[in-house]
């Protein structure tokens, strides 16, 4: 399902500054570079999908607020010359390739969740084979049929790092990778129950990210997609996309371009009533218009006529001076997945003590990994808002 547009979007603290390398009326190929970002100018944003580029929204500083493109079928697919990329004694050759294509974004580095700059050095990659949000797309349908794909972007992966690459994987779905002979490929089976099936989460179990040894995560389909690049030069033209929610009549999954029209995506699958259209899942979902960045669901929500009466005793918290007490119960420490002490690490952010924070494997995580915690404790303010501040702060002090 190709939407009729589409966009590429950015939040003001995404800070993304940009040069566009097109303008308002031009016709683009997909795949073709839109854009270049300012900081790392090899950095490109290629077009998703055939179109004419519709309108350029950029604020101070050249920030991307979003660039609207509208479907032309017959603007055709950009081809990328694959050759030096293909050859395994030439990494800087397949970095190249990543960059100008458009796919390096699709990487994410650890601490702080931003694109790798062109020349980091990963300690280790995780590949993310199943995702265990609520109504998420299983990635081991995303790429059924397609183990050379896999393979390949795996082979290819393998050349980014000396490190480790592990491929996280469902317990219950095992993938296959008789084709890649490597002593440095970790298979992790994983039981498919959240929040374990997060990258914050096996990052920390397996390879805790540093300042001075950052780590990257990277979904399955988009591995599958590198390899397909490799072995054609095309960039992929669609992601696997659940659309769901309770204000759907039906969920679906569709074969989408990345930064879809969202309420095309979900037209004639609402019920009738006040809504809310999610890019995202629905606890770590964002409102929009348009499919973001790494996202692979839309979740669209009823709104309430009328908000529910809180308890008097909730009623009585809020109007307090203080911050609503947490407590620790077993559903706190399940909703952090076991994987470091829950209410240490609380009480590290909340006194802003960066060093017992970084200690206890902070910097592996990010706010999709807590956001189950938001859920489960209801804490005033949010622990999501919490590591955001807590990771703003120590990446401004190491400046990053």
């Amino acid at each position: 399902m190709i939407t009729e547009e589409a966009a590429i979007t950015a939040r003001a603290q995404d800070d993304l500054r940009v040069e566009p390398l097109v303008e308002e009326g031009n016709l683009v190929e997909q795949g073709a570079p839109v854009l270049e970002m300012r900081r790392h100018l090899a950095i490109k944003i290629v077009a998703p999908m055939p179109c004419r580029v519709a309108a350029i929204r950029l604020g101070p500083g050249h920030r991307l607020s979003s660039i609207l493109f509208f479907h032309e079928p017959g603007a055709g697919r950009h081809t990328y010359d694959t050759k030096l990329a293909n050859r395994s004694d030439d990494p800087g050759a397949l970095r190249d390739l990543l960059l100008a294509s458009g796919m390096w974004r699709l990487l994410r580095s650890r601490p702080f969740g931003q694109v790798p700059v062109p020349t980091q050095m990963p300690a280790a990659i995780f590949v993310m084979g199943l995702d265990t949000r609520p109504l998420a797309p299983a990635p081991h349908r995303a790429v059924a049929n397609r183990d050379d794909d896999v393979a390949r972007g795996l082979h290819a992966l393998l050349r980014l790092t000396d490190g480790p690459v592990y491929l996280c994987q469902d317990r219950s779905a095992p993938l296959s990778t008789a084709a890649v002979t490597s002593d440095r490929l970790h298979l992790v089976s994983i039981r498919a129950s959240h929040p374990l099936g997060l990258p914050g989460q096996q990052i920390h179990r397996h390879r805790p990210a540093t300042i001075d040894r950052p780590v990257w995560d990277v979904h399955l389909e988009d591995v599958a997609g590198i390899g397909a690049l490799l072995a054609t030069g095309l960039v992929p033209e669609t992601r696997l996309v659940s659309v769901g929610g309770p204000a759907l009549r039906e969920a679906r999954e569709v074969h989408c371009q990345p930064g879809a029209d969202l309420r095309h995506l979900s037209h004639g699958l609402v019920k009738p009533g006040p809504h809310v259209v999610l890019s995202g899942s629905a606890l770590d979902g964002r409102e929009a218009h348009w499919l973001l960045g790494r996202d692979r669901q839309t979740t669209v929500l009823e709104i309430p006529h009328r908000p529910a009466r809180p308890h008097w005793f909730q009623a009585a918290l809020s109007r307090a001076s203080r911050p609503k007490p947490l407590i620790p119960t077993a559903a706190l420490e399940q909703a952090f997945g076991g994987a470091l002490p829950a209410v240490p690490f609380l009480r590290a952010m909340a006194s802003g003590n960066a060093e017992l924070f970084t200690r206890l494997g902070g910097l592996s995580l990010l706010e999709e990994d807590v956001a189950l915690v938001d859920y489960v404790t209801r804490a005033e303010p949010g622990i999501t808002a919490m590591l955001s501040s807590m990771l703003d702060r120590i990446a401004a002090e190491e400046a990053v």
